[in-house]
């Protein structure tokens, strides 16, 4: 049992981006089917569940600020995350054609929030959906999905894929016939999921827009995330006597004779090893060539340690 554990864990640590989201989907979801099932044998309700869905209600929103992250990594059913995951792997694939699997997770966050977001306006906006606002719940990967569709969609409009029965189509086809699809369903019965599509699809518009520009709006996501490992891989307290040496070395390699506490060091590794990430992306995006005079000597440092 326990090679199989360690086989999951270093296919998830060489694994793409798209690749490491779906593990986890996918281990969320068989986690929330055992523990339905255990609670189903002993005649219980599936209470947690409404502490990981994104409710509609901003007073419960505001008591369960996590639910806005945690939604988006909930399926209940095995068709919803077969698609959801499908669509992940396959859009994953174009959108990396063109960005960084750094900028893909920042998206898949942020087309989550945005879909959450829309999800709670108009829930709360019109007379239709208000109604149900007190007991409405969002789950699911979907709009952190069309997120990244859309952002490769409308980034390059003429990219075409090649889709069964029908042959080649533009994907920006496609990503606007789907977003139809959702408008048009908002007052079925599953009006929350379609309005979440419409939120993620708005903000993957959003990003190949700002792309355009030269802005990078997953940036400030990824600082964030990057803060977030800083804290928890941060070695504790009653462990620096044991790895101040191993520090010490790393400091005498890098810094030469200047002092570097150990959470310094943890940042600016942390802070090397991004840029190198980025530079591995560029290189294997639009080859050697394509790398500036810089980007070249960092890569070049790097293979020397």
């Amino acid at each position: 049992m326990a090679g199989i554990f360690t086989e999951i864990n270093r296919r998830f640590s060489a694994g793409s981006i798209p690749a490491r989201f779906i593990y986890i989907n996918v281990g969320v979801f068989i986690l929330i089917k055992l523990l339905m099932i255990i609670l189903r044998l002993f005649m219980k309700e599936a209470s947690f569940l409404e502490y990981i869905e994104a409710p509609s209600s901003p007073t419960l929103l505001v008591r369960r600020p996590w639910t806005i992250i945690t939604y988006m990594f909930v399926h209940f059913d095995f068709l919803h995350i077969l698609f959801n995951m499908l669509w992940l792997y396959w859009f994953g694939q174009i959108f990396l054609m063109f960005f960084t699997g750094r900028q893909l997770g920042g998206l898949y966050l942020l087309g989550g929030i945005a879909g959450a977001a829309f999800f709670l306006i108009t829930y709360n906006s019109f007379p239709l959906l208000k109604q149900f606002a007190a007991n409405s719940f969002l789950a699911g990967a979907s709009a952190s999905v069309m997120a990244i569709v859309f952002a490769a969609s409308f980034y390059r409009k003429n990219f075409t894929i090649n889709l069964l029965l029908i042959g080649r189509v533009k994907l920006i086809y496609l990503a606007i016939g789907v977003l139809l699809l959702d408008i048009l369903a908002i007052t079925s019965e599953n009006a929350g999921g379609h309005i979440a599509h419409i939120g993620g699809a708005l903000l993957g518009i959003l990003f190949a827009v700002q792309y355009q520009k030269g802005k990078d709006i997953t940036g400030f996501i990824n600082k964030i995330i990057d803060r977030f490992v800083n804290f928890i891989t941060h070695k504790p307290t009653f462990r620096t006597y044991r790895t101040n040496k191993h520090f010490s070395q790393h400091k005498k390699q890098d810094t030469g004779d200047r002092s570097e506490t150990d959470d310094e060091y943890l940042r600016r590794r942390n802070e090397e090893n991004r840029m190198i990430d980025e530079i591995l992306d560029k290189l294997k995006r639009s080859g050697y060539e394509s790398l500036s005079a810089e980007e070249k000597k960092k890569l070049f440092d790097a293979s020397r340690k």
